[in-house]
Order: C-alpha cells, then structure tokens, then sequence
C-alpha cells in the first residue's frame, strides 16, 4: 500500500498511522449539487490512500468540509426544527451531479465520496455507506444526503461507466472500508443503504460479516431480481444494435418511478394549492433528466451490471439465514421494477431482526421522490444508534422542519378539526392563551387527564413544538413500542409519529433520566385505564391512591403543573365499550387472546386502576367540535429536595396535583360554552379569511 500525495509516494504499512485522533471520513468531496461550477469533482485537505486499487480519500483532523468529528464547531445535538434541506435538491440535481462525474472524473476503480453537501455531522456520528443501484453513480442520495449528512458520516461508493469490477471484488472494497472504520472506532455500528442493486449487495456483504456491528437500510432491494421484468430482457439488451440503444431508456421509463412524486419533492411542506400550481413546471424541468439513463449506463455497461445484479441477488438469497444484522426495509407498493411489496414481506420472514416501512403509492426509484424521508423512517423504527447499544434517550433526534410540516398530525385539516386551544396560568395565578406559563427550563413535569384513545396527546406534543419549540417527552405504555406483524397496518402509523415526536416507555428509569436531564415531561397517572375509559367515564380520573412521581418530581426540584383536557365529547361518541365488548363472544376472544402476555404495569394494584385491558373500543366520530387545554398556575419543587422522602408531604402534594387537574377540567367545561369558534364551521369561516389556523380565537379568559 501506498499513501500519495499529490505527486509523490510514499510507503506506508496497512493502518500504521490510524488512530483514535485520525479518522477516515470523507473521500472525495462533491460540489454542492444546487449552485454548479466547472470544477464538479474536487479534493481538500485530503490525502489518496490506494489500497488493493481502491481510491480512498481520508481527511485530516482540521479538514475545513471533511465531515469529521473534531474541531470546535461539532454539534452536541439538533435543535427542534432543524434545517434538513429536504426538498432543496431534486432528481434533476442528481442526474446533474451524475453527469459530472462520469465526465470529469470517471477512470479507475470504484471509489468512495462524500459530497459536500453533507456538511459536517453531530458528535460521535456513525458511519453510513450508500451503495448504489444499477446506475453505479453514487448521486441516489441526493434528496437526503443533507439530512443524513447531519447525523451520519456518509459515503457514497461510486463505480466508473467503464469499470469491470466482478462482485466479490465490489465486496471486498465495501468490507475493506468497514475494516478501517471497525479498527478506529469498535463500539460504534456501520450503515450499509443500499439502494435496488445495491441493497442486494448489502446483504451479501452483512452475510459475510455476521460479527460486524451492521444495520442494514434497504431501498426496494433487487433480490426478487430473478421475478422482475428486466430479467428476460438481458438478451434483448445484448441483440439491440448500438444506434437504437438511445430508445431503450424511453421505453422503460415509465417503469423507473413516480414522475409526478419525483416533481413534489421540491414541494414538500408547502399547501397543497401551492404544490399543485407548482407541479407542471416541476415535472418540465425534470423531464430531460428522466432520460439520462443512455449517457450514464451505456449498453456494455448495463449488460454488465445486470449480471452483477443477478450474481447479488442469487448470492444473498442463498444466505439470508446467515444475516445477523439489523434490517430496515423501504419498500414501494407501485413498484414496476421488482416486486418490492412482496420481497419485502418475504425478506421480513425470512430474516432474524427486520423491519418493514411500506409506502403504497411510491415507484421504483423510492429514494428520489415525495413522502419518503429515509432519516424519518430510520428514527421512528428506533434504528438510529451511535454505539453498540441503542439508548432512546442520547439516540433521540428531535423533529426536523420538514419532519414537523409533512406530520399527518400537523396537516391544516387535522389541526382545523382539532381546533387545539391552549391556555396555561401565570405564577400570578392569571389564565393567557398560549404557553407563556410553561417555564423554559426544566426539569418540568406536566400532569394531566387522558381523553379517549389517547388522541388528546397529539395536537398538545405538536403545539408545545411549534410555540416552545422545545420537546415535551410524552411517558407511553411500553406495548405501543412492540406492534405485532397483524396490527401493524393500523398501528405503526400511529406508533411513527408517536416515537417521532419524542415518545418514551414509561419506566422509573427512564422518568429519573429525564428528569436528570432537564427536559418537558408529558405523564398521564390514569394510563390505559383512562384512555380506554367506559361510557360514562369522561373526564373521570382513574389514578393510583397513593403517589408514585411526586417524590422522583421532588428528588429533582421539577416544576410540576397540573393540566385538565376536554373535548372529547365534542368529537367522538362511544358506541360500544370494554364492557360491551366482554359480552360479544368473538370479540371477546380476539381480545382476550392478544392480552395473554401483555404488561400490565398496574398489576396488584386492585380496583379499576389494575383494569388495564388493552382492546379498541368502537366510535362514531361527531361533527368536530374543539379540544381544549388547561395548564394550571406551576407548582414550585426546586429548593424542596430534601423533602422527597416526607411520605406526608408528598401524599399532600399528590393530592393537590390531582385536584388541579379536575378544577382545570371543570373551568374549561364552562369556558367553551362562551367559545364563539367552538364548532367547525366557525373555524373555518376564520380559516378562509384571516389564511392561518394559528391562534384562532376562542373564549375570554
């Protein structure tokens, strides 16, 4: 091995020089694909390892874009609402990008590269390595690579147009970089996204290197490769004389992906009568990019490579159940292509630790289009980690601007059926709209009533984030973190958002840890019980007698406030309950069964409290009304630490809490009898003209 700079050689034994103070990062540097130059593919601060005949650039310490982790501007963490550029760059860029490279700078060995868009990530960032698909290029990403540039340092393994490197050999260069990175860093996991070809690449090296710390991203994965359409046409592809070659792309094209989901992607987050005006133009724009496939995969090239593709497919199928790692499967359900729905259900089967995100209405090229965040997907299966072990708490990335417009429960119907009206109480004991009561600093817990199925959660986390801009942690029943294959469809929609917006198991040490950390705790004392509450038991509290947070609250100094919620019966109307259910055989049944081994956490509690059953309750839902929210005058702990232990005390405390809580319900009960903008109707007349649905009116206080 040789280590080259600029023009001269010098030896160097393998990873004599690597340590815990030099890290391999970045290997060649893109420019960013928005603002073009001449100089498309550039080096800085960097030095060429050739090893094996693989180009590898590694950054020293001070490298000004080198992605590392050092120097004095690294982040600690993301702040809510953090720039994740999503949108910024589209499959325009990309085939941009693409073209440049393969012009400028496209003879040798596959290599690695980071583009400069990536910018330099968080503290203690893992590494991630893009395998590409049949295109070789290594410019898929560009949609993401600004949000995964913030939380991984990023690879992208380029192959030349003209390169002929058989499959082991594309392996040995993807393991040969997961060698360097296991030796510098040990404890931390290295990403393999591999994107069609590539994510069956992935799992031919992850069966290869069962000890290795991998997690696997897999973007419609090409192993059904032998079921898809392109199979038969490899000898049509070998008979097609070189001069019609330029029409294959157009003829296939409308097999490639979504085109008009490619055209939103620039417009995600905006409203919908804005995206729509937009989309013609976009998709012009688009339109000669769709067809580069002829200039960038020539047709020796793509005989070539859909061999590699077949060589994959069939050698990691033959050892998918040696596989060991982590798998995330992004897999589209109008994918011409593959049978992606189908091979992802089937790779779930057969592989010991993988999950599955399904996007129905999305084509082949998944990564290039609308309503796909890849980093949005990994955080939500708790797939995001920085060394060997997942901590939900240091691994918790809060939401990204695009994360927060794009929720299903930020869209402007929901919140205009929630019609979310906040209203918190001064020191001075005086009641504002808004959140000016909440303190800025923690630690602070917020205790309050659960309406039915929980959904009063939702628009309160999302308001906190949009007028604090701050997390507020919600403590939730460990169950709703471990979703069964037959609920999914149902539940994990539900469970994403959840987990998205910061969403914890409730456990005693999970509750000391954040408070140790200072953060916004949501805890809701009636749990399951109250959330699955029986007719006749709105705004009924079903709490344990004695206290269980006051003293961890106290140990702590938290602020403690109260909050009461109601609206339930201005939404939904409860037809058949846990009681209703007990007396239907086959329900009962189903029910019964998916409860046997369930945790219970108020078990041996006795009385209603210990009645946790899980089960769905049936509603019609009610010409909406609004929700509103209560948080009472702040309850001060700090300076009372030494009383965490004074059973009366605390019980006193307890009681207190509680009372607020039902005082807080029965003022807001008869306060929104005054609300002007209580129905729907009232709502969106106001919508229509003041444009916003921020700080709709509502009662005096």
């Amino acid at each position: 091995m040789a280590l080259t700079l600029s023009n001269s050689t010098v030896p160097l034994s393998p990873l004599s020089t690597l340590n815990e103070n030099h890290k391999l990062h970045s290997c060649v540097h893109i420019k960013d694909l928005v603002t073009r130059s001449q100089e498309s593919v550039w080096i800085c601060g960097a030095s060429s390892v050739n090893r094996k005949g693989t180009d590898v650039i590694s950054y020293g310490d001070g490298g000004e874009n080198g992605g590392g982790n050092s120097g004095e501007d690294v982040l600690e963490e993301l702040k809510t609402f953090w720039d994740d550029g999503y949108g910024t760059q589209t499959i325009k860029d990309c085939a941009v990008a693409a073209m440049d490279l393969i012009t400028t700078s496209d003879k040798g060995p596959p290599r690695w590269f980071c583009p400069v868009t990536c910018g330099k990530p968080f503290k203690d960032s893992p590494l991630l390595l893009y395998l590409p698909g049949i295109d070789g290029t290594g410019t898929g990403l560009g949609v993401h690579i600004k949000s995964l540039g913030k939380v991984f340092r990023v690879q992208c393994l380029h192959i030349p147009v003209w390169d002929r490197t058989p499959l082991e050999g594309l392996i040995e260069i993807v393991e040969e970089m997961m060698m360097i990175e296991h030796t510098l860093s040990p404890n931390k996991p290295i990403y393999l996204l591999g994107d069609s070809f590539g994510g069956a690449l992935a799992l031919a090296i992850a069966a290869r290197n069962s000890t290795t710390d991998l997690i696997l991203i897999l973007a419609n994965p090409a192993t059904s490769y032998e079921k898809t359409m392109i199979h038969p046409l490899m000898s049509v592809i070998k008979s097609l004389p070189e001069e019609h070659y330029g029409i294959f792309p157009y003829a296939i094209s409308p097999f490639f992906g979504n085109y008009i989901k490619m055209a939103m992607v620039r417009s995600t987050g905006r409203n919908h009568m804005q995206t729509l005006s937009e989309l013609p133009a976009n998709i012009r724009n688009d339109l000669p990019s769709l067809t580069s496939l002829a200039r960038i995969v020539p047709k020796d090239t793509l005989a070539w490579r859909l061999k590699l593709v077949e060589s994959a497919a069939a050698y990691a199928n033959s050892r998918l159940h040696a596989i060991t790692a982590q798998v995330l499967v992004i897999a589209s359900g109008n994918d011409y292509m593959l049978p992606s729905k189908y091979e992802a259900q089937r790779l779930s089967r057969l592989l010991k630790h993988c999950e599955v995100r399904l996007f129905e209405e999305n084509g082949h090229t998944i990564l290039l289009e609308s309503d796909v965040n890849v980093l949005s997907v990994i955080k939500a299966t708790h797939m995001y980690r920085r060394f060997s072990k997942h901590d939900i708490l240091k691994d918790f990335i809060s939401l990204s601007i695009t994360e927060f417009k794009t929720s299903a429960v930020d869209t402007w119907w929901y919140r205009l059926a929630m019609g979310a009206a906040l209203f918190s109480t001064m020191e001075d004991g005086k009641i504002v709209r808004g959140l000016a009561g909440i303190p800025d600093e923690g630690p602070v817990l917020i205790v309050g009533n659960h309406m039915l199925m929980a959904f009063d959660s939702f628009p309160l986390v999302m308001e906190f984030h949009r007028e604090k801009k701050y997390v507020l942690h919600s403590l939730t029943h460990p169950e709703l973190f471990n979703i069964n294959a037959e609920h999914e469809d149902v539940m994990i929609p539900v469970t994403d958002i959840m987990k998205l917006g910061g969403a914890i198991p409730v456990s005693g040490r999970n509750f000391f840890r954040l408070l140790a950390k200072k953060s916004h705790v949501l805890l809701y004392p009636g749990g399951v019980r109250e959330a699955l509450h029986r007719k006749g038991e709105i705004g009924k509290l079903f709490w344990p007698e004695k206290q269980e947070f006051v003293r961890m609250a106290v140990k702590y100094g938290a602020t403690i406030i109260p909050y009461g919620g109601v609206g339930e019966d201005d939404i939904l109307e409860l037809i058949v309950d846990y009681n209703d259910i007990k007396k239907i055989p086959f329900l009962n049944l189903m029910w019964t069964a998916y409860n046997q081994g369930r945790k219970n956490l108020r078990e041996g509690m006795g009385g209603e409290i210990a009645q946790q059953h899980f089960h769905m309750p049936y509603f019609l839902p009610k010409r909406p009304g609004r929700v509103y929210y209560l948080f009472g005058k702040p309850i001060i702990t700090k300076g009372k630490e030494h009383m965490s232990n004074d059973k009366d005390y605390l019980q006193e405390l307890y009681s207190q809490i509680k009372c607020d809580v039902k005082n807080n319900m029965a003022y807001l009960l008869k306060k929104r009898e005054e609300d002007p903008y209580r129905d729907i109707v009232d709502r969106f007349v106001w919508l229509m003209i003041n444009g916003t649905l921020d700080q709709i009116p509502s009662f005096e206080t």
